[in-house]
């Protein structure tokens, strides 16, 4: 099988898992599920998911409790892009391309969504305590939880989130565009895999958190060359939104040459880390330099 292959029927695994979590749409709440459901069915690469199981199996795990954290990771995940395209902070039309939450249902309820979205997802992790086998797997999932509420509150996703609107069409330092990109984007790719590797019994997370950082940090560096090098088609929401909010990326600046090479930079030191772990590295090596070169 080769990369492509298996990345697909890892996604299609980790979209399973997730589907099996989603809320019913029934009762007095039913369009409330569904406004959720519709975006979490929009499509996507699944990639935190993908990331997180990918981590546990290559350290050993082989428990069923990773599976509520991969749910939960994707609907923080889609949670954080229902409230970025409301009008008041990128009035963005489509995502993934479909349309948005907010122009399918209305600004209202694309709003309640994201909230029930955001608290759903720890109501699901929190599952994980059911599945535990024995006091060990009891104490990793406590553990994952901890992992999962600070990457993605105020110290970690929702924080970057936060300076992200508070400067918007500002001028930015590198330094303030740093802090943004570690919390904003790259939190959750830590958090995936951090969870991941503490579920499956590692103690000392230091590595695998710089890993993170530096692959989300890459990732959301090459999503702002491709917000002026690709198409709408490729990419499935408007390019050129970037310039059109005045938003300061490391494309505006460093050019898109010098963003490709700190891409390139920062990906061979979240491999060089990976080569460094236990275990069968294959698919993740793959996927880190995949991620370097995507086209949407």
């Amino acid at each position: 099988m080769n990369f492509k292959e298996e990345l697909e029927q890892r996604t299609q695994s980790a979209w399973a898992v997730v589907e099996e979590y989603l809320p019913k749409e029934e009762g007095f709440s039913g369009n409330l599920a569904k406004a959720i459901n519709y975006s979490m069915r929009a499509g996507g690469k699944r990639l935190r998911p993908v990331f997180m199981a990918a981590m546990y199996e290559m350290l050993g795990g082989n428990s069923e409790i990773v599976k509520p954290f991969m749910a939960a990771i994707e609907m923080i995940h889609t949670h954080s892009l229902i409230h970025d395209d409301l009008p008041a902070i990128d009035n963005d039309q489509y995502r993934r391309g479909k349309k948005t939450t907010h122009v399918v249902f209305g600004e209202s309820a694309a709003i309640l969504a994201g909230d029930a979205l955001l608290n759903y997802a720890y109501e699901t992790a929190f599952q994980a305590f059911e599945l535990a086998q024995n006091e060990e797997e009891v104490l990793r999932v406590a553990k994952a939880l901890k992992i999962l509420g600070e990457k993605t509150g105020l110290c970690g996703m929702l924080g970057g989130q936060g300076v992200d609107v508070e400067n918007d069409g500002k001028p930015l330092s590198r330094e303030t565009l740093d802090f943004i990109y570690e919390n904003k984007t790259s939190a959750l790719i830590e958090a995936s895999l951090m969870i991941g590797a503490v579920l499956a019994g590692v103690k000392d997370l230091s590595d695998i958190r710089q890993m993170g950082s530096c692959l989300g940090i890459a990732f959301q560096i090459q999503d702002d060359i491709l917000d002026v090098t690709s198409s709408q088609e490729e990419l499935g929401k408007p390019v050129g939104s970037d310039e059109k909010n005045h938003k300061t990326t490391y494309v505006t600046l460093e050019g898109v040459e010098q963003a490709g090479e700190e891409v390139k930079k920062l990906t061979h030191e979240a491999v060089s880390i990976l080569l460094q772990l236990p275990g069968e590295k294959e698919f993740l090596k793959d996927l880190f330099l995949f991620l370097c070169t995507r086209r949407k």
